[in-house]
C-alpha cells in the first residue's frame, strides 16, 4: 500500500505559481462605473470624468485614465536630490506602488523627507521588474520627478509620492521606442524581401519538385498577406453616445482561484449601469467556485447598492455538469439585453473593454465581434512567454487581417460579443452539434462563429482587451493544443463549405490557411528527414526559410509591442516545428474525440473509466493484480 500511495503522489500534476501584476486595491469595488447619483465621481487626476463628459478624443481619455492605474511593487529606488546650493545627495528608498505617471516610495526617516521637500530637482532611478507592470514597461528607469505628497504613519513610517516629469509611456518611446522602431522596421523589410526572393527561387525551380515548391509559394503568400492586411487593419473609433444593452455571460467550472477577479472585471466597466448586466453560470463545479461566486456577489450587493448590482449581477448553478455550451446557452436565455458577451472564467476585462467591443455593431450587418486577448501570466516562465508572443500575433496580425474583410473565423472564448437573436436562433443546433456521429463538446467559440459568419459579418476590435491565464506547464499546454487542433480541423472543414461565398481574396486566403498546417507535417518530414537520408542533401534552404518565418513573428512583436518577450517568438516557432506540428497528424485521426484533457468533463470521466477498466482487465488477464505485482 505504501508503494501505491507513492505512485499516486507522483502522478499529481506539478504546480507552478503564476506571476501576475498586482493592482493596488481601491477601497471602491466599482471605481470605473459611472455614478448616476453623483455620490462620487471616477475623475482622474487630470480632472476629467466619465467618457461621456470628455470633450474631444475618447481614446485619449481612456489612455489618461489607464495611466493612473497603480500596481503594487517592491522596488529599490535610488533618489538623487539636487539642492539649491548645487549639491547632490543620494539615498535609497523602497518603491511601494507605481503607475505610468508616478511612484509611491517609503523613506527611511524624516531626514530623507526633508531633503526631498527642500530639493530643487529630484531624479529617480529604479528597475521595473518584468510582470509588475503591463508588458512593454520592463526596463531600467532614470527619470526626473517632483514630490507631490508626503505623509507619516504612526510617527515611524514615512511615505512620499512622486510624479514623473514625463509618463513612463513617453519615457519608453523616448528611450527605446525610436531605436526599436528603426531596427524592427529595417529587419521587417529585409526579412520580407528575403522571403520573397526565396519564393522567386521556388518559381525558378518549380519544375524540379512541383508539389514542394507549390506548397512553399502558398505558405509564403498566405503568411505575408496576413501581415500585410493585419498592418492595414484599423479599429472602430469610440462613439461615446453608442452604448447598446450588453449582457455578459461567464460560464464557470472549477475556477475558484480566478472567478472573483473575473466577475469584478466584468461589472467594473465604464459603461452605463442600466445597459450592462453580468450573469454567472456555474456548471456544477466540484471545488469552491460556487462559494467564491456567492462571496463576491454578496459583497457587491452590500457595498455597491447604489449601482443597482442586485438587478445587474446574478448567478445560477446547473444541477449537473452539462458542459460549457449548456452554461453559455442558459446564460443567453436569461440575458435581457440585445448583445451577449461571452467571457471565460479565467479572463479579466480591461475597464473599457465593453465600450470598445460594441462599436463595430454600429454596422447592422455585424453579427459578432472578438476582442483582443493578452496573456495575464506572461512572466511566469518560458512557456508563458512563448504563448504571450503567440497570442499577440494571433490577434493583432492574424485576426486583424481577417477583420479587414469582416470575416473573422474564430470569435475567441475569452472575450467575444454576439447579437442575442443569432445565438438564440442557433442554440439547439449548437448544443446538439455532432461531427461524424460524435457530440462536439469543445470548440464552442469556433462553432458559434461558424453559425454567425455563414450569414453575417464578424469583426475584431483590438482596443477591447482582456487578459487570460494560460497553461504554465507543458503537460496541460499540450493537451490544450491538441483540443484546439481538433476543434480547428472540425470547424474549418465546416467553414470551408460556405466561405467561398465571402469576399474572393478572403476565401482564397482561408483555403490556403487550411491547407498549410494540414500539409505541414508531411513537408517538414520530407525536408528534414527524407531528403537528408535518401539524397544526402542538407536542407539549408528549408531551415533558412523556417528561421525567416520565426524572425518575422519575433520582429513584429518587437515593432508593435516593444516587449522584451520578442525573442520568445522565435523559440515558439522552433517549439512548434519540433513538437506542436506533430500533433496535427494525431488530430487528423482523432478530431472526433470529445474529451477536453485539461479538466474532468463528463466525457473525460467516461474516458478515464474506460481506461481504468482496460487496465484492470489487462491485469486480470496477466494473472496478477497491480497490488500483487507491487
Amino acid at each position: 500500500m505504501k508503494r501505491l500511495n507513492k505512485i499516486e503522489i507522483n502522478k499529481k500534476p506539478k504546480t507552478v505559481t503564476d506571476v501576475l501584476a498586482e493592482y493596488r486595491k481601491d477601497r471602491r469595488l466599482l471605481a470605473n462605473v459611472p455614478d448616476v447619483e453623483n455620490v462620487r465621481t471616477n475623475v482622474d487626476r487630470r480632472g476629467k470624468n466619465v467618457v461621456e463628459d470628455y470633450e474631444g478624443d475618447a481614446q485619449l481619455f481612456i489612455e489618461n485614465k489607464k495611466a493612473g492605474i497603480r500596481y503594487q511593487v517592491a522596488y529599490e529606488v535610488h533618489i538623487k536630490c539636487f539642492t539649491k546650493q548645487g549639491e547632490k545627495v543620494n539615498f535609497k528608498a523602497k518603491g511601494i506602488d507605481i503607475s505610468a505617471t508616478g511612484i509611491l516610495v517609503q523613506l527611511e526617516d524624516k531626514n530623507q523627507l526633508e531633503l526631498v521637500n527642500e530639493a530643487k530637482r529630484i531624479k529617480l532611478k529604479f528597475e521595473i521588474i518584468p510582470g509588475t507592470m503591463p508588458e512593454g514597461y520592463e526596463m531600467k528607469v532614470d527619470i526626473f520627478a517632483v514630490s507631490v505628497r508626503s505623509e507619516l504613519i504612526k510617527g515611524e513610517q514615512v511615505f512620499c509620492g512622486f510624479e514623473f516629469k514625463e509618463t513612463l509611456a513617453q519615457y519608453v518611446n523616448r528611450k527605446k521606442g525610436r531605436h526599436t522602431l528603426l531596427a524592427a522596421s529595417l529587419l521587417l523589410f529585409f526579412i520580407t524581401a528575403f522571403i520573397i526572393l526565396m519564393r522567386v527561387e521556388s518559381i525558378l525551380y518549380f519544375k524540379f519538385n512541383k508539389y514542394l515548391y507549390l506548397y512553399s509559394i502558398i505558405a509564403a503568400t498566405f503568411l505575408l498577406s496576413r501581415y500585410l492586411f493585419g498592418a492595414m487593419y484599423r479599429v472602430i473609433p469610440i462613439d461615446v453616445h453608442y452604448t447598446p444593452g450588453v449582457s455578459i455571460i461567464i460560464p464557470c467550472f472549477n475556477e475558484e482561484e480566478w472567478i472573483q477577479r473575473t466577475i469584478l472585471s466584468c461589472i467594473n466597466q465604464d459603461y452605463p449601469i442600466d445597459r450592462l448586466e453580468v450573469i454567472v453560470v456555474d456548471d456544477c463545479s466540484n471545488d469552491r467556485s460556487v462559494v467564491k461566486i456567492q462571496e463576491i456577489i454578496q459583497k457587491l450587493y452590500e457595498e455597491t447598492e447604489r449601482f443597482d448590482t442586485k438587478n445587474r449581477v446574478t448567478y445560477v448553478v446547473q444541477k449537473e455538469n452539462k458542459g460549457k455550451r449548456d452554461a453559455l446557452a442558459w446564460g443567453a436565455q436569461l440575458a435581457k439585453h440585445d448583445l451577449i458577451v461571452f467571457v471565460d472564467s479565467d479572463s479579466f476585462l480591461d475597464p473599457f473593454a465593453i465600450r470598445n467591443l460594441v462599436q463595430p455593431f454600429k454596422d447592422p450587418k455585424m453579427g459578432g465581434v472578438s476582442g483582443r486577448t493578452d496573456v495575464a501570466n506572461t512572466y511566469t516562465n518560458g512557456l508563458t512567454k512563448m504563448q504571450s508572443v503567440r497570442y499577440y500575433i494571433a490577434f493583432r496580425i492574424m485576426k486583424a487581417a481577417e477583420a479587414y474583410f469582416d470575416a473573422v473565423t474564430c470569435l475567441s472564448g475569452p472575450l467575444s460579443c454576439y447579437k442575442k437573436e443569432i445565438v438564440l436562433e442557433h442554440t439547439e443546433e449548437w448544443l446538439n452539434q455532432k461531427f461524424l456521429g460524435q457530440r462536439a463538446t469543445f470548440g464552442d467559440d469556433r462553432s458559434m462563429t461558424n453559425f454567425v459568419l455563414k450569414n453575417h459579418r464578424t469583426g475584431y476590435q483590438d482596443t477591447a482587451v482582456c487578459s487570460t491565464v494560460v497553461p504554465n506547464t507543458y503537460n496541460v499546454f499540450l493537451k490544450q493544443q491538441m483540443r484546439w487542433k481538433r476543434s480547428w480541423l472540425r470547424e474549418s472543414i465546416i467553414a470551408g463549405s460556405y466561405i467561398w461565398k465571402k469576399e474572393p481574396f478572403m476565401s482564397v486566403s482561408f483555403y490556403m490557411g487550411l491547407l498549410v498546417p494540414i500539409a505541414a507535417p508531411i513537408v517538414v518530414f520530407y525536408n528534414l528527414f527524407y531528403v537528408p537520408l535518401v539524397h544526402h542533401v542538407f536542407p539549408t534552404t528549408f531551415l533558412i526559410g523556417l528561421l525567416m518565418m520565426a524572425l518575422l513573428m519575433s520582429i513584429a512583436q518587437m515593432f508593435l509591442r516593444k516587449s522584451s518577450t520578442w525573442i520568445f517568438g522565435m523559440l515558439f516557432c522552433l517549439y512548434y516545428e519540433a513538437v506542436l506540428l506533430w500533433q496535427m497528424p494525431i488530430a487528423w485521426v482523432t478530431f472526433w474525440k470529445s474529451t477536453w484533457g485539461t479538466r474532468m468533463t463528463p466525457q473525460d470521466v467516461k474516458e478515464q473509466e474506460k481506461k481504468e477498466q482496460k487496465r484492470l482487465k489487462s491485469n486480470k488477464d496477466g494473472g496478477k493484480t497491480q497490488d500483487e505485482k507491487i
